[in-house]
């Protein structure tokens, strides 16, 4: 039984770290896209500041998804079902 709580603690760490890293990781987009649109409006008529604020969102979409539990991969839970099939079957 301590077993399985402290595997339901860890996990649960591990997704309050992955939350936490989202929030950084959004605070930091913000404020580097921002900087990199007021560099584009002072210097320049083409608005390149879309191409890196896209291309990086995306990327924080991903990490926003899987930090708060929705994989569109492999499911909800698989990491879990893959768990226990592996320790069911001693392919470890």
């Amino acid at each position: 039984m301590e077993n399985i709580n402290e595997y339901k603690y860890n996990k649960a760490v591990e997704r309050v770290k992955c939350i936490k890293s989202f929030y950084t990781h959004l605070t930091i987009y913000f404020l580097v896209i921002s900087a990199l649109a007021y560099i584009n409006y002072s210097t320049t008529s083409f608005v390149w500041v879309i191409f890196p604020a896209v291309g990086w969102g995306l990327g924080l979409i991903s990490h926003g998804l899987r930090a708060f539990g929705q994989n569109l991969i492999f499911g909800k839970d698989w990491e879990e079902r893959k768990i226990k099939e592996l320790i069911e079957s001693d392919k470890l």
